[in-house]
């Protein structure tokens, strides 16, 4: 095949690359500058899509031996990914931008334009695995999870649909981290030993808090507001925007006084109207189930998915949790909703974050967090 490798700088996309050339493949290497001021986001090498990295990125080819360019995609980025980002925080949601990115960017905007110059697959250094189901479950391309537990990225992929999937490639979902840095070694590339970027990458300094002040301290209702204790409804202090906080944050909340048990309080709600955020106990970050939007299927839509095998994910790096899932239909604006019972309770969810169902090790698709059920301070049900 004709294939587009989707070269970031980093170990995993370089050992991608050569591997789709090993297979047989007829490779491109491309890297995606992402910045619509080269030296707005990053210049240095705490995350992915720096100038460092593009440099990185031609210097692998180059040892690879393909041809490599690099694509402009940077007005696309900052409307899919970062004005989404920005207008999640000002909404009092929690965004996830790496999924937007892969599903905006990476496996919309690079994939459209590759098949439209006669490309026929994009590669990338996620781990992650594709199989062909038999003819006899209709032959669907399924993607599972990765061999290396500590590296499966199936998470931020679970918003890929059956077309998406049928034109990818993820040479790497059956080796370990440590086997790719050796394959690395091996083949001369000087990015072997760079380490994995971890921040959000158009963020400069890795100070999201700060970043999000800059750009929304502006921007009412997120000028300041109450923090408001659970149970009495005391105001314990003022913040200087919602922004700079999420479901379940501990750190940082700048209260002054202990609750009167002693024990720490955790931020449990954030209304963005009127800017209040709203404190209490861990055990009131419960959730026990919740409901996702605009939800994205990885092959056939299901109906009711139940059994041992069933389960979701609720962050990058969460633990898999048993559930129930039942998708709802359309409920009125010609959209889908999920519903999602957990069979054991979960922390510190908020919406805006992805909730990705899995059957097995098999991915069946993802959905946007859009409420979820806790229980109040009087006992009963709460849902935000």
């Amino acid at each position: 095949m004709k294939v587009l490798a989707a070269m970031s700088g980093g170990v995993d996309s370089a050992v991608a690359a050569a591997r789709a050339v090993e297979a047989g493949h007829d490779v491109t290497g491309i890297h995606l500058a992402l910045s619509r001021n080269p030296r707005s986001y990053r210049s240095g090498a705490r995350g992915c899509c720096t100038i460092e990295d593009s440099n990185d990125a031609r210097r692998a080819a180059d040892v690879i031996g393909i041809p490599f360019y690099v694509w402009d995609l940077s007005a696309e980025f900052h409307e899919d990914v970062v004005e989404d980002f920005l207008d999640e925080y000002a909404a009092g949601r929690t965004p996830n931008p790496c999924l937007r990115c892969n599903e905006k960017i990476k496996f919309a905007a690079v994939l459209e334009k590759g098949l439209a110059l006669g490309f026929d697959a994009v590669a990338t250094g996620h781990y992650a695995q594709l199989r062909r189901a038999p003819e006899s479950q209709g032959g669907l391309i399924e993607m599972h999870r990765a061999v290396d537990d500590g590296k499966d990225q199936s998470y931020v992929l679970g918003v890929l649909d059956q077309r998406q999937l049928a034109h990818s490639l993820f040479p790497l979902g059956d080796s370990t981290k440590p086997e790719v840095r050796v394959e690395a070694e091996r083949r001369g590339l000087l990015v072997a030993d760079k380490p994995d970027s971890h921040d959000i990458c158009f963020v400069a300094d890795g100070d999201n808090a700060g970043w999000l002040r800059e750009k929304l301290g502006d921007r009412a209702p997120n000028e300041g507001g109450d923090i408001v204790d659970d149970d009495s409804g005391e105001v314990l202090g003022r913040h200087e925007g919602t922004y700079g906080y999420t479901i379940g944050q501990r750190k940082g909340l700048r209260i002054g006084r202990p609750a009167p048990d002693g024990k720490p309080r955790f931020v449990l709600d954030i209304e963005p109207v009127s800017g209040t955020v709203t404190v209490g106990p861990r055990e009131r970050l419960a959730v026990h189930s919740l409901r996702g939007i605009r939800p994205r299927w990885c092959g056939a839509v299901p109906d009711t998915l139940a059994g041992p095998g069933v389960s979701v994910q609720l962050r990058a790096h969460g633990e898999e949790l048993p559930a129930t899932v039942r998708v709802l239909g359309d409920q009125g604006d010609g959209a889908d909703e999920v519903a999602v019972e957990l069979h054991e309770p979960a922390y510190g969810i908020a919406p805006g974050q992805a909730v990705v169902v899995y059957d097995g090790t098999r991915v069946v698709g993802s959905a946007t967090i859009s409420a979820t059920d806790r229980v109040a301070a009087d006992g009963g049900a709460r849902t935000r």
